[in-house]
């Protein structure tokens, strides 16, 4: 836990060199907890805090704490801890309503109290330790502060000045996001976290409710810009806002009025900083970070940084080493945070896609949100309701919803877990090999319901590199052909898809491991594209494709599927993203062509559709087709999310049965957004709005994460790489692990006997039962 120090009552003074004169700017109640956390660490040090406001000026209402936090406060100040659980409120259960039904879900385990009484009780505590509070008392600027002490502490939140002054060390990011909240308070005491959508004329709206003391919850209320400007409420006052606010949510308040507290309309604003100090100045709190009010509150990170900033002062030797191992500490666990706060208030700002979801599907999706809250930890709070989410989505008793299987015309897979496409370059010539059988053949055997192979080329001059695996020649399919003979046979029930494509402006490259997307030195054939723009500046610039050249390409995809059919493929997949031919095509950053196959998105599309009908018309009929895209390009002016709804809409409309949604790659300056399951927003997105099938792909790893994405309707399958190439029985192992031993994952006769986790130590050593003394 960080900064969880146990404390004496009595220390040393500071040693030389170590902060003694401290200076707090902002009394909320991460700047008073540091403050008294330092004071109590050393009585002899002289802490003061600055608060503008008056001592009883606060700012929206309930404050609601971890255990987690609350550990690391009992640990450090058991006087801090004792006051605050005298006063916090306790619950467990979470309730979601919407379109009049109510779902309830157990075991969560939530504790808050009034921020009022919070801020008294850090102000009795910073008092009896000796700090001196400065109220209704501007800090001077931490420039001047920074020479009159030997730390400054500017807890002076999300519109810190402190940052602004020194915005050029810094570093700050602020990101506003689309929708308005406003903050009220209602006199009766919720029996749990409520979430209450309303459907009204202008929009959706949606209200989150929680406890704070024995007779009074806090209500925040939340829809999107738009919503806001056309329900009126950007005209109306306080009062008319809070009484408008209690009508549209009688049925949640029982009728009961609700009540603000200096309270407006604002958007929430995510704030990043590439630096935490500047010299002996550090942030703290919101004016170092801020995390969507959806998966807790900002005083519960306020309250953690103080906790190891104190921590991190005591255990290093100067001031620069503290503040340094400070930032270390915590940025990783702040970027986790705001990564979930992120998917959170992402989730609520596209919450109309969601709401004709099975009731139970809303519930479970809306409780996973952030990823915080996942399948299997959801089952160990609440079983009951998690089984019933299973049985609506279709779950036979005792199967994970990884393992329930999904049909594509013809083809029924029979569980949901795909081997991702990985580019192997290990062929010769074009021709797979023995290591693409051992390769493709150990994960048909290891329980995938889906087995891909790479990007296979439509052409010697469509590869990626001279490694790259091919499909334009008899010999290329007859070595296929072996492959998919043996998964066949030997993994009866998996599927093997070809993913077909051409690498474009990408090609003439370096083996990944040499140097990726590096310019050949020698042997170089020449490149084509939508339009001739290198890749990099070192790349090769490539020809812009004429009508005859589009043509050409275009049969070379119809010849390399009909071999695929030859060679005895379940499945083709086109390769319509990371940069590829038919992606260049798709992508403004790329395609900048004048004619027919280029403009608007109608026109970008053109030569991918012609593509995918020619190859449609030739693929048997039983057998589906789906088509890989990049959602985003990562870079401005690039694909946007509504643009891949469109090309995702487009596809389905000429036959594709499933979009296999990644994103990126496609220009070399992108600037991705990496993190657990980052790109499965996209897929979620085309999904609820078109209600094509998909696959996610993109650090997936868990099959927690995999169950969880299922049910709650964000993806139809998930396609994962790494871990495969982990552990190519993957899939086997996550059965045995959840206890499943059903029809979506048989292991092979042959590895029947491992098919249980082996021992990993002795068992048999005696329990001790005594413990005798000296």
């Amino acid at each position: 836990m960080a900064g969880a120090v146990t404390v004496e009552t009595s220390v040393t003074p500071s040693a030389a060199g170590r902060a003694h004169r401290i200076a707090v700017i902002g009394g909320g109640p991460g700047g008073l907890y540091a403050a008294a956390l330092l004071k109590r660490l050393d009585p002899t040090r002289e802490v003061t805090v600055w608060e503008r406001n008056a001592p009883d000026d606060t700012f929206g209402f309930g404050v609601v704490l971890s255990d987690e936090t609350l550990g690391g406060i009992e640990h450090a100040d058991p006087a801090v801890y004792a006051a605050l659980q005298a006063e916090f409120v306790r619950w467990d259960d979470i309730d979601i309503v919407h379109r009049d039904r109510r779902h309830t879900s157990g075991g969560h385990g939530f504790a808050a109290l009034g921020r009022r009484r919070l801020l008294e009780i850090l102000h009795d505590r910073c008092r009896d330790l000796g700090v001196e509070l400065r109220f209704r008392t501007e800090a001077p600027p931490a420039a001047a502060l920074s020479a009159e002490y030997d730390l400054v502490v500017a807890a002076d939140g999300v519109h810190s000045l402190t940052r602004e002054a020194r915005a050029d060390v810094f570093g700050p990011a602020l990101t506003t996001h689309h929708c308005r909240y406003i903050w009220l308070a209602a006199d009766f005491a919720f029996d749990a976290f409520r979430f209450e959508i309303a459907e009204t004329e202008h929009g959706v709206l949606q209200l989150h409710g929680y406890p704070f003391s024995p007779h009074e919850s806090t209500v925040i209320v939340e829809m999107r810009e738009e919503v806001w400007e056309a329900a009126g409420f950007a005209e109306l006052d306080e009062r008319e806002s809070t009484e408008r606010c209690a009508k549209i949510f009688a049925d949640a308040l029982g009728g009961r009025p609700l009540r603000g507290n200096n309270s407006t309309w604002i958007n929430f604003r995510t704030v990043t900083n590439s630096r935490w100090s500047d010299g002996n100045t550090v942030l703290l709190g919101d004016a170092a970070h801020t995390a969507h009010f959806s998966i807790g509150s900002g005083t519960k990170l306020a309250v953690e940084d103080a906790l190891a900033l104190a921590a991190c002062l005591e255990e290093q030797p100067d001031i620069p080493a503290a503040l340094q191992a400070y930032e270390a500490e915590r940025r990783p666990v702040v970027a986790s945070t705001q990564r979930a706060a992120r998917a959170s208030l992402e989730w609520f700002e596209r919450l109309p896609d969601y709401l004709d979801q099975p009731p139970r599907q809303f519930a479970f999706n809306l409780l996973t949100r952030s990823r915080r809250v996942t399948h299997d930890n959801l089952r160990l709070r609440d079983a009951d309701f998690t089984r019933a989410v299973e049985r609506d989505f279709g779950c036979p008793d005792g199967t994970p919803p990884m393992f329930t299987p999904f049909r594509l015309r013809d083809l029924t897979l029979r569980n949901r877990v795909v081997v991702s496409p990985m580019d192997m370059y290990s062929a010769v010539d074009g021709v797979p090999g023995d290591f693409h059988l051992v390769h493709l053949g150990a994960r048909a055997l290891g329980g995938a319901g889906l087995v891909m192979t790479e990007m296979v080329c439509v052409s010697e001059r469509g590869r990626i590199t001279p490694g790259c695996a091919g499909l334009y020649t008899d010999e290329q399919a007859e070595s296929w052909r072996r492959v998919t003979d043996f998964v066949h046979a030997q993994a009866p029930g998996t599927a093997i898809g070809l993913q077909l494509g051409h690498s474009g402006r990408k090609g003439s490259t370096k083996l990944m491991w040499e140097g990726i997307d590096e310019p050949l030195p020698d042997g170089n054939w020449p490149l084509d594209a939508a339009s001739p723009l290198p890749y990099r500046p070192d790349s090769q610039t490539p020809r812009e494709l004429s009508r005859a050249g589009l043509t050409e390409i275009r049969e070379q995809f119809v010849d390399a599927a009909r071999r695929a059919d030859r060679a005895g493929f379940d499945l083709l997949e086109l390769h319509c993203a990371h940069g590829y031919l038919l992606s260049g095509f798709l992508s403004p950053l790329t395609n900048h062509r004048t004619d027919a196959y280029g403009g608007d998105l109608s026109g970008r599309l053109r030569f991918p559709l012609e593509v995918f009908d020619a190859v449609r018309e030739v693929w048997p009929a039983g057998r589906p087709m789906t088509v890989r895209i990049s959602a985003t390009d990562w870079a401005e002016g690039g694909t946007t999310a509504e643009d891949a709804v469109e090309i995702a809409r487009a596809f389905a409309a000429h036959g594709a049965d499933a979009i296999d949604v990644s994103t990126g790659q496609v220009v070399s300056h992108e600037r991705p957004a990496y993190g657990r399951s980052y790109q499965t927003p996209y897929a979620d997105r085309i999904r609820s709005l078109t209600g094509i099938p998909v696959i996610t792909v993109g650090a997936v790893s868990s099959w927690d994460d995999v169950n969880s994405l299922l049910l709650a309707g964000r993806a139809d399958l998930c396609a994962l790489a790494r871990p495969h190439l982990y552990d190519p029985h993957w899939t086997l192992h996550a059965a045995a692990e959840q206890g499943y031993a059903g029809p979506g994952a048989p292991w092979p006769a042959q590895y029947r006997a491992g098919s249980r986790r082996p021992q990993t130590g002795r068992t048999d050593a005696p329990k001790q039962r005594l413990k005798l003394g000296d």
